[in-house]
């Protein structure tokens, strides 16, 4: 039995369900030019509004400035053209609200049938959203019944859409943010051992938290990207011009050493690909990390890296992923992370892995690799992700637990 109740524990007929959703997608001349968390949301509006609930949504959109609703309420961050691309996807009708609370939410609301959907405007159009302030989650709440939460991306954020409703009204995880929990909880929570961590990106100091709660909870990580230089470089080895931050060769050295106390294994690159230039298909070679000249830079995991991961990730049985090998944007530094994504995603199809990743650049990775619906779970979350994988308590989901 989950933690959490979900849309199974819900009778939707007849009720004002208000569902806060992820609506903060990418957009380019008023159009969506990409529909992912659009999509991800459907199975939950399908759920209520097939039910005869009354789906209310509720989201935020870029980031408002100023300190009244007029100052904060821009057209360049309204909710109307996503509302009218998610009406396209949905496939039927979505009515607009100007506000979020007040008279013309009400209004909106007061004019719903069962099965209708309606959007209302960005929610951080209010200051108060932010500040989670009391007023503004009674004035959320008196439009709804019931309140279902299937953002997992703003759960780490404890918003009057995303944290107050749920303690105001009875609260629910809708079918995204159910299978984003459960997805974590295999990966992390109770997972299936041994477990192998992949962490990549550019710097070890914004991953401080990650590594230090990882090392004591899988027996694996694998450490790369411009993080592996530090590493590399607190072990001594000499890395020329490579990203790296010399000045946190103390706090490599301590996280190794936690790593060796909780009996973790740390896996780092024996070679790399190595250039002169940071650019696309520049003169490169693959070669040792011991043999890294003044005016090179290692830019991704050399073959011999790359193939002792796939190798290792053969014997594991869960696998959690933040952040790419390489510099995968520049071919070929994109080699490393596109073979060891094939590899799991390969493993996971088979069954013989738990593969979920996160985080933007794991996404964009994967994507690249033509893998992301290959593997177990794919987390569009971001920082939502990133903070649960440090092992914070996220508010939005700890005010939906029973």
């Amino acid at each position: 039995m989950s933690a959490f109740k979900t849309l199974n524990d819900l009778s939707a007929k007849g009720k004002r369900v208000l569902v806060r959703v992820d609506l903060n997608v990418p957009m380019e001349d008023g159009r969506v030019t990409d529909a992912t968390r659009l999509e991800r949301i459907l199975p939950t509006l399908n759920d209520i509004s097939n039910a005869g609930g009354k789906v209310i949504l509720l989201a935020h959109f870029g980031r408002p400035k100023g300190d009244t609703f007029e100052e904060r309420a821009s057209e360049k961050d309204s909710l109307a053209p996503v509302a009218k691309a998610l009406s396209t996807i949905l496939g039927k009708p979505i009515a607009f609200a100007k506000n979020c609370i007040g008279a013309e939410a009400e209004a909106a609301v007061a004019a719903m049938k069962d099965g209708d959907v309606l959007c209302l405007e960005n929610t951080r159009f209010h200051k108060a959203e932010e500040k989670n302030g009391a007023d503004f989650v009674a004035s959320l709440a008196k439009l709804g019944d019931a309140y279902v939460n299937d953002a997992f991306s703003a759960a780490h954020r404890a918003h009057a859409s995303t944290e107050g409703l749920a303690r105001a009204l009875p609260a629910y995880a809708g079918r995204t943010m159910e299978a984003e929990l459960n997805a974590l909880n295999a990966a992390l929570g109770a997972p299936k051992r041994p477990v192998m961590a992949i962490v990549g990106g550019a710097k070890v100091s914004t991953k401080l938290d990650l590594l230090g709660n990882l090392v004591t909870k899988v027996d694996c990580l694998v450490i790369g990207g411009g993080m592996a230089n530090t590493f590399l470089a607190a072990r001594g080895v000499k890395v020329g011009k490579s990203l790296c931050e010399h000045d946190l060769a103390d706090t490599a050295r301590e996280i190794e050493a936690k790593a060796k106390a909780a009996g973790c294994e740390i896996l780092l690159p024996s070679d790399g690909l190595l250039a002169k230039e940071f650019k696309a298909n520049p003169p490169h070679r693959a070669a040792s990390v011991n043999d890294v000249a003044e005016d090179e830079m290692i830019l991704d995991a050399g073959p011999e890296a790359a193939k002792a991961v796939v190798e290792k990730l053969q014997t594991m049985k869960t696998l959690v992923w933040n952040g790419p090998l390489g510099a995968f944007e520049l071919a070929p530094f994109d080699t490393a992370t596109v073979a060891v994504a094939k590899a799991a995603a390969k493993l996971a199809k088979s069954g013989a892995l738990i593969a979920v990743a996160g985080g933007g650049d794991t996404v964009a990775a994967l994507n690249h690799a033509g893998v992301a619906n290959e593997m177990t779970y794919v987390s569009t979350a971001g920082g939502a992700f990133l903070e649960w994988m440090e092992g914070k308590e996220l508010p939005g989901v700890k005010a939906l637990t029973k």
